[in-house]
């Protein structure tokens, strides 16, 4: 399995982290922004191509399949452009940043029959996957859901700390990981509320964030959001069910009591990211559709537009 990567910063290491540990996969080419970052990244993980021209990459017939971890704002466009070009492809989330672009996408994976996946990373990570595993066998039924996703990020900066050429969004991308993995593991959201803090001067986003939803199961989920949290960053799940109580942080899982469960063995890694790759590379091979398809995550951006609207009301 020959792949390209595009968007060679923080997260896109990630990914060529995870992927040095998949049997039969090649690193074929790096894309970024500046020509220098790309080739550096190609000799460090074994790249013989790198540019900073997407269409390049997908020119090649070396390449099967690609990765995009590029601004948010170019995923939906370079989603379709890596289809028309006859390649499978996984979008880093969140899949755009509008209701009509995603569906944009679903179209163009329907009418190419490409394997197109989305990198809503928390339903790999093994901590959301054992709570998954007890919902699906019948032992819990999720009744709320507490969400922190907190940064501090009054500048505009990447998780390295380096300055970012786009600015991130709270609603379209941080809120896209809990809209999406509280349908998951509660079903289809019927009911979602939004307000959200005042704008940043410089960056023009707000910078604070309360949503609130609701399943067709009843369960509710509250989810916070914000860039201004001087303190432990990252998100926090708490889930609240009819027999147990869950917190979830990343790949580690504790119960109620602060108690840690073992979820080692939920799956052949405890890196989630690696694990959303496996599972690229895997339907690609078996010719099947992922768990975290396009069409699989739709629903997320149906919810992601909706409260857009609510602030525009």
């Amino acid at each position: 399995m020959r792949i390209a990567l595009a968007g060679a910063g923080a997260f896109g290491e990630k990914h060529l982290d995870g992927l040095k540990l998949i049997d039969g996969v090649e690193i074929v080419s790096i894309v970024s922004r500046r020509l220098e970052q790309a080739q550096a990244v190609a000799e460090k993980y074994g790249a013989v191509h790198a540019t900073t021209d997407l269409d390049e990459a997908l020119a090649r017939d070396d390449v099967d399949a690609v990765i995009l971890c590029t601004p948010t704002q170019m995923h939906a466009a370079q989603a379709i452009a890596c289809m028309n070009a006859g390649k499978h492809v996984q979008v880093e989330i969140p899949l755009a940043d509008s209701w009509a672009d995603a569906q944009a996408v679903v179209d163009k994976q329907r009418d190419t029959g490409l394997v197109c996946m989305v990198g809503h990373t928390r339903r790999f990570n093994p901590s959301h996957q054992y709570v998954h595993n007890e919902i699906t066998s019948g032992k819990l039924n999720i009744q709320q859901m507490d969400v922190q996703t907190y940064f501090f990020r009054r500048r505009n900066i990447n998780a390295k700390g380096e300055p970012r050429s786009w600015t991130d969004h709270l609603l379209w991308h941080h809120a896209a990981h809990t809209v999406d993995l509280f349908a998951y593991q509660a079903g289809r959201i019927v009911q979602a509320n939004m307000l959200q803090g005042p704008i940043h001067p410089e960056l023009g986003i707000a910078m604070d964030m309360s949503i609130q939803l609701k399943s067709e199961s009843g369960a509710i989920c509250t989810l916070s959001l914000s860039f201004n949290n001087e303190g432990p960053l990252g998100t926090f799940f708490r889930y609240i069910g009819d027999t147990a109580t869950y917190i979830a942080r990343y790949d580690d899982l504790v119960n109620g009591k602060e108690e840690p469960i073992d979820v080692s063995k939920v799956a052949v890694s405890m890196n989630g990211i690696e694990l959303q790759d496996r599972e690229f590379i895997a339907a690609i091979r078996e010719g099947r559709e992922p768990n975290c398809s396009v069409a699989q995550v739709l629903d997320c951006y149906r919810v992601l537009g909706d409260l857009e609207r609510q602030l525009g009301a």
